[in-house]
C-alpha cells in the first residue's frame, strides 16, 4: 500500500553540500508528519529452553514478567558462554512499531524513553541504536548513568515465547523530559500499558503526562496492551484512562479476555467499542479483527459477501472509515467491523511470533498518519469533507495489517527488515491503491 509521501532518498557529495539535510530538522520539515511513542528501551535476547527450564525457575509460560538483574546476568553468561543465544535484537513493543512504522512509511517517528548515556562499541545501547531505522528520531532520549533494560525471551519446543524482564534504566523517564510541542504537531501518541506497570516510577508520571498533552491537543492516542497477566493486573486503572485518553486499543484475544471478560473476538471488541473509537484484535491463525466506530452518514456497505458470527452481517459497512466519537452523531453511531485469515494462509514455516502485532499496528498507525498528511498536501480534497480518523477503510486497513504481520511471521526478527514489495502476484489491485 502506498500513501502520499516522500519515498526516494538521494545520497549528496561531497557532505557540505547544501542539498544535504539534518537529520535533527525531519520532524520540523513543513508538512511532514510523524509518530511518537514511549516506550521502555530494551533489549531482546532470544534463548531457546525447554520446559523443564521454566519450571526450574517458576517462570509462567507465554507471560511478561519482572526478574532480578543479577539472575538475569546469570543467564544470560550462561547461555552467551555456551553459544546457545540465537539472537540480540532492540525490543519493547512500542520501540518495535516506530521501527515498522517508519520501514513503511518512509517518515519519521520520534522515540521517548531511557538510555544508558555511556555508550560503548557492542553494548546493549550500541546495538538498540545500530538496529533501529534512521527514520526513529532518539534525540529526545533522555540520558542515564545505568544499563538499558533488557528482555530475556525464552522460545520453548512449541515456539511459544516467555519474558523475562531485567529493568535497568527503562522506568527512569522523568516527566520534564517529555517534549510537550513535539507531541502536539505530531499525527498520533502511542504508548503501552507497560509503561503503567509501575505507578511509583517516573515513567508512569511520563507516560499520564504525555497522554495529557495528547489530549488537550486532540491528538489520537494508541495504546498497545502488552500481556493477558499485565491486563488483569492493571485493569482497574486501564478502564479508567482508556475512556478519558485513548482512541484506539491494540491487542490479541488473550489480552481482550482479560479487559472484556468475553472470549469470542467479535463481542469483546463489540465491548471494547464503548471504551474508544477504534480496535485491533489479532487471533493468531485466525487472522485479525479491526472494530471502529462511524454514523450512518458515512457508514458505507460493502460489496463482498456478508457474514454472519456471533454479530449478524458484522462486515456489513467494512468499507466505512473509522472516526472518532467525538466526530460522529451521537444518535447515529454505528460500530462496523472487518476480518481476514492470515494472507495466504501464513508463512509456510514461521519464524518468529514476537512482534507480529506490533508489526500490524505499525500498518494502522501508517494509515492513521496517512489522513493529515493527505490534508496538508490536498486540503480540498473529497476525502476530507469530514473528520476521519483513518484514511482508508477498515477492510483496506486489515489487508495492509495482514500483510505486514505475514512479513514479521517470516522472518527471524520482530522488526521489519525491509519494506513491503511494490506489488504481488495474486494481490487485488485496490490493496495497493494510493
Amino acid at each position: 500500500m502506498k500513501f502520499p509521501g516522500r519515498r526516494n532518498t538521494k545520497h549528496y557529495f561531497p557532505v557540505e553540500d547544501k542539498q544535504r539535510s539534518s537529520f535533527d530538522d525531519e520532524i520540523n520539515r513543513p508538512g511532514n508528519v510523524y509518530v511518537v511513542g514511549i516506550d521502555q528501551l530494551l533489549v531482546d535476547i532470544e534463548i531457546p529452553v525447554d520446559d523443564a527450564f521454566l519450571e526450574k525457575h517458576k517462570f509462567t509460560k507465554g507471560e511478561s514478567f519482572i526478574i532480578d538483574d543479577n539472575l538475569a546476568d546469570t543467564i544470560y553468561w550462561q547461555y552467551k558462554n555456551a553459544g546457545q543465544i540465537t539472537g540480540e535484537f532492540p525490543g519493547g513493543a512500542v520501540g518495535n512499531t516506530l521501527h515498522n512504522f517508519s520501514i513503511l512509511s518512509d517518515c519519521p517517528s520520534v522515540a521517548l524513553g531511557t538510555i544508558n548515556k555511556n555508550i560503548e562499541l557492542g553494548d546493549y545501547a550500541f546495538k538498540y541504536i545500530c538496529n533501529t531505522s534512521s527514520k526513529v528520531n532518539l534525540t529526545y532520549l533522555q540520558p542515564c548513568p545505568r544499563p538499558m533494560g533488557r528482555a530475556l525471551c525464552f522460545v520453548s519446543p512449541d515456539r511459544d515465547r516467555t519474558f523475562a524482564i531485567s529493568k535497568g534504566c527503562m522506568n527512569d523517564l522523568s516527566p520534564e523530559f517529555i517534549p510537550v510541542d513535539v507531541i502536539e504537531k505530531s499525527a498520533a501518541l502511542l504508548v503501552s500499558a507497560y509503561t503503567l506497570r509501575d505507578d511509583k516510577s517516573p515513567m508512569f508520571k511520563s507516560t499520564l503526562r504525555a497522554l495529557e498533552v495528547a489530549k488537550n491537543a486532540n491528538v489520537p492516542v494508541v495504546l498497545s496492551l502488552g500481556t493477558s497477566g499485565l491486563v488483569n493486573e492493571k485493569k482497574d486503572l486501564l478502564l479508567e484512562i482508556i475512556p478519558k485518553y485513548i482512541s484506539v486499543i491494540a491487542m490479541n484475544e488473550s489480552e481482550a479476555l482479560s479487559l472484556t471478560g468475553i472470549s469470542d473476538p467479535l463481542l469483546a471488541a463489540e465491548k471494547v467499542l464503548d471504551l474508544c473509537d477504534m480496535v485491533l484484535l489479532t487471533v493468531g491463525a485466525r487472522g485479525l479483527y479491526i472494530g471502529a466506530l462511524t454514523d450512518k452518514a458515512h457508514a458505507r456497505e460493502t460489496k463482498e459477501p456478508l457474514h454472519t458470527k456471533s454479530l449478524v452481517e458484522y462486515n456489513k459497512y467494512e468499507y466505512s472509515r473509522a472516526r472518532r466519537r467525538a466526530d460522529c452523531d451521537p444518535d447515529q453511531l454505528v460500530k462496523v467491523y472487518s476480518h481476514i485469515n492470515p494472507f495466504r494462509g501464513g508463512p509456510q514455516m514461521i519464524k518468529n511470533t514476537n512482534g507480529a502485532g506490533d508489526a500490524a499496528l505499525a500498518a494502522v498507525l501508517h494509515d492513521i498518519s496517512a489522513t493529515p498528511y493527505h490534508k496538508n498536501k490536498v486540503p480540498n480534497s473529497p476525502k476530507h469533507a469530514s473528520n476521519y480518523l483513518t484514511y482508508s477503510s477498515i477492510s483496506q486497513i486489515s489487508k495492509y495489517a495482514n500483510r505486514v504481520s505475514f512479513e514479521v511471521l517470516s522472518q527471524n526478527s520482530p522488526r521489519l527488515l525491509r519494506g513491503l514489495p511494490e506489488k504481488e502476484d495474486g494481490l487485488e489491485e485496490a490493496y495497493w491503491e494510493k
